[in-house]
């Protein structure tokens, strides 16, 4: 593992520079940014360190930059910058999950113990992991792409099979899918783990300075260029660029693109020397991108470069069997999130999200766990339930609920069968029947036999 690092983030630049310049002689290896999102695409689950960062910026302030960063890693230690008067903006800061934090003037020591200890606690977390995946508990991939069925399966066993290569990939999947999810993960597990992970929304580039924010300029290159600029490709050098949305980019920027992909290149905006680029592209796209090249909306060249390897993210309709386990895991989440204590869920509420189709996949299911948390309830849309496969017939319908019933309570009681069958109030012998009949295998389900069952 690499030595842990200070990423400092503050749009003072004499300020920036002099405490960065303090945490150096104190030991530490140092990042400075005078902006959040140049910070962020440092920051992984595997992120060895911690953020340190000004509240009050212009873009993205120190608050959000926070909850930026819990959404990828709870764990990540943020301390924050306040100024004279923000104590109370401070105070709602640590309820949200910041480490700590310093007000200015602040004295450089004060600063650098508090980094230090913050560092420790993140060396812990991190050797934790590593414990728990030595011992054979779940790994990183299995914790952030959840499931037991066959094709959650095949995908995290594709994912652990080209993470080592820089082969590029592209991954196409409904909204909310958990398409950039998947891209952070590859990411994360790759040798370029420790490099900058740069997401790039194709649908939301701004078209006077598309160019300039990928390729970079040189000062002078047009109105307005009055110092050279890295893009987003250079900054990315040795990480990986996430290409989102990749059927929302405009032709002829297309056109560009291809000749990237095709020789690792780029050149500045006013400059005529080229800058090799090490990375690794992936794509996504919710669209059929074979049905945008036969209908002309975007170049088939392109996309066979994008896609040495293509996953397609499952939709949770075409999974239902994951539903109960991935609404624990997040409801979990959102606990920890809103520093709540870890709520119950009853076999009932269990019961009820397995039977809905959620067609805004696992965001959609994310929100009902979060709101279930915060003590709303389900809250779950109008309309109706999804059945399962089941029919329009009577006992078909009574057996689905049946099935999910057992199925929830079973998760919910962290798989011991003896409180299944007494809550349900039937014997030992008819739990397993039915569990027989549904084809519920209690290893499927996390349950175990202890002695009694």
């Amino acid at each position: 593992m690499k030595p842990p690092i200070v990423l400092l983030v503050d749009d003072e630049d004499e300020l920036r520079r002099s405490t960065a310049q303090s945490l150096d002689l104190a030991g530490f290896t140092v990042e400075d940014f005078p902006s959040g999102e140049r910070a962020l695409d440092f920051i992984t689950q595997g992120f060895n360190g911690v953020v340190i960062s000004d509240i009050r910026m212009p873009g993205i302030d120190g608050m959000t930059l926070m909850s930026r960063i819990r959404e990828i890693d709870a764990d990540i230690p943020v301390i924050l910058v306040t100024g004279h008067g923000d104590v109370q903006l401070a105070v709602r800061a640590m309820r949200e999950g910041a480490y700590d934090f310093v007000e200015k003037p602040f004295v450089t020591q004060h600063l650098t113990e508090m980094a230090a200890r913050a560092i420790d606690r993140r060396s812990l977390v991190l050797e934790n992991r590593e414990l728990r995946a030595v011992a054979g508990k779940r790994d990183d991939i299995e914790a952030r792409l959840p499931g037991r069925s066959q094709m959650m399966v095949d995908l995290r066993y594709k994912l652990r099979a080209i993470a080592a290569t820089d082969a590029d990939v592209l991954i196409i999947g409904d909204t909310g899918t958990g398409k950039e999810v998947t891209a952070r993960a590859l990411h994360d597990i790759s040798g370029r783990a420790t490099k900058p992970f740069v997401a790039i929304n194709c649908a939301a580039l701004p078209e006077t300075l598309i160019e300039s924010e990928l390729f970079g300029h040189e000062a002078g290159a047009f109105a307005g260029a009055l110092r050279p600029r890295f893009g987003k490709f250079e900054h990315a050098r040795g990480g990986t660029v996430l290409l989102d949305e990749i059927g929302s980019m405009p032709a002829d920027l297309q056109v560009k693109l291809l000749r990237v992909i095709q020789e690792r290149v780029i050149t500045r905006l006013g400059s005529n020397e080229p800058i090799a680029l090490d990375v690794r592209f992936i794509a996504t796209s919710k669209v059929d991108l074979d049905a945008e090249v036969a209908a002309g909306r975007f170049r088939a060249d392109l996309l066979y470069r994008l896609n040495v390897v293509t996953l397609r993210m499952p939709a949770l309709s075409s999974r239902r069997d994951d539903v109960p386990l991935l609404f624990l895991q997040l409801a979990r989440e959102a606990a920890a999130r809103y520093r709540r204590d870890d709520v119950e869920v009853p076999p009932q509420a269990i019961a009820e999200v397995s039977r809905r189709d959620w067609p805004g996949n696992v965001r959609e299911l994310r929100n009902a766990a979060d709101r279930f948390v915060l003590g709303l309830g389900l809250q779950l849309p109008d309309g109706p339930a999804g059945t399962n496969g089941g029919g329009d017939r009577l006992a078909e319908r009574v057996a689905d609920f049946e099935k999910n019933a057992i199925s929830a309570a079973l998760l919910a009681h962290g798989g011991s069968l003896k409180p299944v069958y007494e809550q349900l109030g039937i014997s030992r012998k008819t739990l397993y029947e039915k569990m027989q009949r549904y084809g519920l295998d209690k290893n499927r389900l996390g349950a175990s036999e202890t002695a009694d069952d």
